[in-house]
């Protein structure tokens, strides 16, 4: 049932990126001949206007064509005025830009979604106290509950580290005890410790963890879409980082994952609830946002470098060096695929 859950889910975020693709250039007067979710051979398709729309039998991705554009032979070019080919530089760059657009849109609503349904948020009550640390040397106990650091009130625990790691020098604590407002003074400890991506920082610890206390935080109409605007623009930020890391070597490429690890994950995802799944899939669709952005000639941002090469020289580049370079694109982004999966199989044997 899970992989079911995953495959809808990736089939979902295809067709809203495709949707972007095919509404974009519908806007301009571009003939769609076909929108498929899937590659392979068509399980199902209808002629809707012009348009074969189809679902087709491997559901790993999905594409528009459309009239004087073929990703499969750059070569197929069509002059005709409903043709992708007529049209100026900047209108295929929206068309194109279009498609990533639609995954951070549908991000954005799965946020919008989890703010009125309720975010869980961990209260500030604290459970283990390291022994030695400052913590315990300035006298913070077992189920304190965190209210003020240095002057700024504190609601939920991730807004703890968030502002021991800004402050600078002693901090004034006000816990709550016994029903009784506990002040302590302390000064944070330096340490080296590692981000998401596995590089070295140094951080501020005090020496506490949170007590598994929670609450449930509901959005009110405005401030869920500064909710969903924040979280939208968090993962975005993660992304594009990890992909810079990626290709700096920062992050090893064994760490990359394939369609095995999405599908996989999302179907985790599934058995924890509605909220853990609209969690991962706004994730996803961001990343899929932000991987169709790369420069690589197969992908929406190799695309939209060709039309900018075009507005900056004021001619296309020639049929040839499209053709060369589109196949380059295509190897390279085969090779990524097959890195993923190779890593995802060597995960799943262990």
């Amino acid at each position: 049932m899970g992989i079911l859950v995953a495959l809808l889910v990736l089939s979902v975020l295809i067709f809203f990126h495709e949707l972007g693709h095919f509404t974009a250039a519908r806007l301009f007067g571009v003939q769609v001949d076909v929108f498929s979710i899937g590659f392979g051979k068509k399980l199902y398709s209808k002629m809707i206007g012009k348009t074969e729309w189809s679902i087709s039998a491997i559901p790993l991705g999905g594409y528009v064509k459309m009239k004087g554009q073929d990703d499969s032979d750059p070569t197929k070019v069509s002059y005709d005025e409903d043709s992708y080919t007529t049209k100026k530089p900047w209108q295929r760059i929206i068309i194109l830009l279009a498609g990533p657009f639609a995954n951070f849109l549908m991000a954005f609503f799965l946020y919008l979604a989890i703010s009125y349904m309720g975010v869980p948020k961990l209260l500030t009550y604290v459970d283990k106290v390291t022994k030695d640390a400052p913590a315990y040397q300035a006298g913070i106990q077992k189920e304190d509950k965190i209210l003020q650091i240095n002057g700024h009130n504190i609601k939920y625990w991730e807004e703890v580290g968030k502002t021991i790691n800004e402050s600078q020098g002693q901090l004034t604590m006000i816990v709550e005890r016994a029903h009784k407002l506990v002040t302590l003074q302390l000064t944070p400890k330096v340490i080296e410790d590692q981000n998401v991506f596995g590089e070295k920082i140094t951080r501020k610890i005090i020496g506490i963890t949170p007590l598994p206390k929670q609450t449930t935080v509901h959005y009110g109409f405005i401030e869920g879409f500064i909710y969903a605007w924040d979280e939208t623009l968090k993962a975005s930020t993660l992304i594009f980082k990890s992909v810079q890391k990626l290709i700096t070597g920062v992050v090893s490429a064994d760490k990359l994952g394939g369609i095995i690890t999405i599908v996989d994950v999302t179907a985790q995802a599934s058995h924890a609830g509605i909220l853990a799944l609209f969690f991962f899939t706004a994730l996803i669709s961001v990343n899929l946002g932000v991987l169709n952005l790369m420069p690589i000639p197969a992908l929406d941002g190799g695309h939209i470098m060709f039309n900018l090469y075009e507005m900056l020289r004021g001619k296309a580049p020639s049929e040839n060096a499209m053709y060369y370079i589109t196949m380059v694109g295509w190897a390279l982004l085969l090779g990524l695929m097959m890195l993923g999966l190779y890593n995802d199989i060597n995960r799943l044997w262990g």
